[in-house]
Parts: C-alpha cells; sequence; structure tokens
C-alpha cells in the first residue's frame, strides 16, 4: 500500500507523518533526573523553582510535561539510602589505638536459635579488645562495650565499620561525636576495606564456630574467651613475625615483617630493651 492510501485510510495527513520535531528535550530529561535522584521526594513545582533559580529559562509547561513522560508525577515510596561513602586505604596504623575496627557475625546453636557475635580489634597489634556475644546486640550495647574498654585502654582516633544497622545508628554517631572519635565507613559491598577486622572473624570462625556445636551462649562465650586469650597472648601472628599481639603491644613497637629481625634470640633481646 503506498503512502497516500495509508494516510488516507487511517485519516492523517502526510504533513503531520513527515513531522519531525526539532525540540530537543535531552537537557531537561537529565536535569529532571539529577534532581528526582537527589531529592526524591521534592514535587514539580519545587523542582520548576529550582531550575528557574539557576537561570535555566524553560517554560514550565514544557518541564511538567517532561515530568510527566519520566513518570516522576507518580507517587511511590521511597527506599532509605546510604549516604555516599568514600573510599578509605586501609593504611598500616603506627601506635596503639589509633585505629580500630568492628564488625558482626551470626551463628546458631543446636536449637537453631539464632545468636550475633561482636568482634572489636586494634589495627595496630591486630589485638583483639571485645568479643561480645548476644541473641541481640542493638547500638546502645555496642555504645557500652567501647565505653568499658575506653576506660582501660584509652580512646581510639577513630574507628572503622561498615555500614550495618547499628552502625549507622544516630547514637552511635552522636557518641562518636561526643567523644571526638571519627566514625569512619567503608563502602557498601566492599568488606576488604575492613581487612583487619574480616581476617580476625575468619579466624574466629574456623577456630570456634565452625568447629563447635553449642548447647547455649554460655558454651559459645567460654569457648570465645578462650580463644581470645590464646589469640592475644599466645597464638604467633605471622604479620609480626611470629610475635603475639600482647608482645607487640607490651613493646609499643611496630615494623614491617622485612625488618624484623630473623634471629629469636635476637627478637628476645631487641623486645626486651623496648619493654624495659
Amino acid at each position: 500500500m503506498s503512502l497516500e492510501r495509508a494516510c488516507k485510510v487511517v485519516d492523517l495527513s502526510r504533513s503531520v507523518y513527515y513531522y519531525r520535531s526539532i525540540r530537543d528535550d535531552g537537557p531537561v530529561v537529565e536535569k529532571l533526573q539529577r534532581m528526582a535522584d537527589k531529592r526524591p521526594t521534592e514535587g514539580f513545582w519545587k523542582m520548576y523553582f529550582r531550575i528557574r533559580r539557576e537561570g535555566l529559562l524553560w517554560n514550565h509547561k514544557r518541564i511538567h510535561r517532561v515530568y510527566k513522560m519520566l513518570k516522576l508525577n507518580m507517587k511511590c515510596k521511597g527506599k532509605k539510602r546510604l549516604p555516599a561513602r568514600v573510599r578509605q586505604p586501609l593504611n598500616i596504623v603506627g601506635h596503639l589505638n589509633d585505629t580500630w575496627s568492628m564488625d558482626f557475625m551470626s551463628d546458631a546453636l543446636m536449637s537453631g536459635r539464632k545468636f550475633r557475635v561482636f568482634n572489636l580489634v586494634d589495627d595496630f597489634n591486630r589485638e583483639a579488645l571485645a568479643i561480645e556475644i548476644d541473641t541481640s546486640l542493638p547500638a546502645e550495647r555496642i555504645i557500652r562495650i567501647l565505653e568499658q574498654i575506653i576506660s582501660w585502654r584509652g580512646k581510639p582516633k577513630r574507628i572503622r565499620v561498615d555500614n550495618g544497622p547499628e552502625f549507622i545508628s544516630t547514637k552511635l554517631t552522636m557518641w562518636c561525636e561526643e567523644h571526638g572519635i571519627i566514625l569512619q565507613f567503608i563502602q557498601p559491598g566492599r568488606p576488604m576495606q575492613n581487612g583487619f577486622v574480616e581476617r580476625f572473624n575468619g579466624s574466629f570462625r574456623r577456630a570456634v564456630l565452625d568447629a563447635y556445636l553449642f548447647e547455649d551462649l554460655n558454651q559459645v562465650r567460654m569457648l570465645a574467651q578462650e580463644w581470645m586469650d590464646d589469640y592475644n597472648y599466645e597464638r604467633p601472628h605471622d604479620s609480626f613475625n611470629g610475635q603475639s599481639p600482647a608482645l607487640i603491644k607490651a613493646a609499643d613497637l611496630w615494623k614491617t615483617p622485612e625488618e624484623f629481625p630473623t634471629n629469636p634470640q635476637q627478637i628476645t633481646t631487641t623486645i626486651t630493651n623496648e619493654i624495659f
């Protein structure tokens, strides 16, 4: 069928068929999408006045047409979103209480009842400062644990955490601000940015959680305390050329593995001199 006959059948003028709009709505679409992503709760008129305030003299009818075309006028329940996290390198710190790292783990008893494990380590000597175990560990409980540890160890400059609900709570944020502690968040989905406590979690899971069946929480706490004492005082660490976190803490000594003395007698002499 020819174009002329097709237009007659549908009662459409050929001039209308050939018409192509020279209007480019690309800038309007891009602008509205950016504004909707940044402020999803604002409606058309707030967006319009923001656009006019920027000096863009677009007609409000045009903006509204594009606004409806993008279906921004359809009300929908927005999801809570995390603020943008800046990538923070996992730096090796040079002294105690410079940076602490904390994280959560989960497991279950023989009865199927789930429990959580809160781990806190010092990034300097990889010392385990706390292993707290319970069925529920809200932000208030975490703050209480931190206050107990600070009372005998001193406060850190910063604490590295992921984006768990306990860590992004307003209470923990306000507590850190009151005590002058920087709460350093890693990027979502990047656990390697909290590598020190993640490695600690792996060691604890292999040695305790995956190695035993637990009848109650007291059994978990007892084994966790025994393992933490061994981890801090006896267990040799590859990062310190076979030395324990307690020995590094006592000496207040940090060197790279290449700089550690290789002779065991020399290691003992060096650390003894640092202590005494």
